[in-house]
């Protein structure tokens, strides 16, 4: 990628699949916007990037992306598959390219340091990086062993699709109420649901919820 390539791919601002730093300050922070696109469809991280997408460039660009690419082999687990490159902008400023495909392992998990064996997954929603719920993970894992859901419409499902008949959403918590069942069996439901591709499931800041599936 060359600059005038960058400066176009950084007039597109944040989003989904695009996000600026300007350095690597906080890698523990920096590493769950990684992780998030490699839950979600994949992205790019431009180190060396102003919020407002202007392309000032870093000092010791080497040693800052250096500083990220020890982050992710440290913190993130699995192993986070990325390509990185360095773009001079300058004699003496750069910018650092990350590109994160959407991976064939996830979830992936931020570790809070090197020594601890839970972390946090994270999925990408528009231009934000969130928490990953348990039923998104359960989602993520199952997808990738592609193997066919089978259910039956037992009172649970058709009380759902009707409620989704009349409303654009449903949530977990809502859920629960409309079937009067435990947390756990609404759960579940909802989960193969969504990987019977009956519904959808579309994590948001104040957590998933629920949409019937568009054709």
């Amino acid at each position: 990628m060359n600059p005038k390539e960058l400066s176009i791919l950084a007039r597109q601002g944040e989003g989904q699949s695009l996000e600026f730093k300007k350095k690597a300050n906080h890698p523990d922070k920096i590493v769950r916007e990684l992780v998030a696109f490699a839950n979600s469809a994949g992205g790019v991280l431009l180190l060396g990037v102003d919020d407002d997408g202007t392309l000032s460039g870093t000092r010791d660009i080497e040693d800052e992306a250096f500083v990220i690419e020890k982050a992710i082999k440290e913190l993130i687990r699995p192993q986070l598959p990325y390509e990185v490159s360095l773009v001079a902008l300058t004699e003496k400023k750069g910018v650092a390219v990350f590109k994160i495909p959407e991976s064939r392992k996830k979830p992936h998990f931020v570790r809070e340091h090197p020594g601890t064996r839970k972390g946090v997954a994270y999925v990408r929603v528009k231009d934000e990086s969130i928490k990953a719920s348990r039923e998104m993970r359960e989602i993520m894992q199952r997808r990738l062993r592609n193997k066919d859901i089978q259910f039956t419409y037992g009172e649970q499902e058709k009380v759902l699709l009707n409620y989704l008949a009349e409303h654009e959403h449903v949530s977990l918590i809502d859920f629960v109420r409309l079937v009067r069942v435990p947390k756990f069996v609404a759960s579940r439901t909802l989960v193969r649901l969504v990987l019977a591709n009956v519904i959808d499931i579309v994590p948001t800041p104040k957590g998933d919820i629920y949409m019937a599936k568009t054709t």
